[in-house]
């Protein structure tokens, strides 16, 4: 293979690389505030009872 297959290669793998340490550092800087974050619990709280609800007619 030619230098320059290589040059890509390596390049390619580079930008894969970075991106995947890129989104792992940025992974836990979002924060949610308390209120969405009791909004979502009451949300998910309320799927939960639908689904046993549905679960149980059936």
């Amino acid at each position: 293979m030619p230098l320059i297959g290589w040059v890509f290669i390596l390049l390619a793998i580079g930008l894969v690389l970075g991106s995947l340490f890129m989104l792992r550092d940025s992974a836990g800087k979002f924060r949610i505030s308390d209120e969405k974050m009791k909004k979502i619990q009451e949300r998910k709280a309320e799927l939960e009872a639908e689904e046993s609800a549905e679960d149980k007619e059936r």
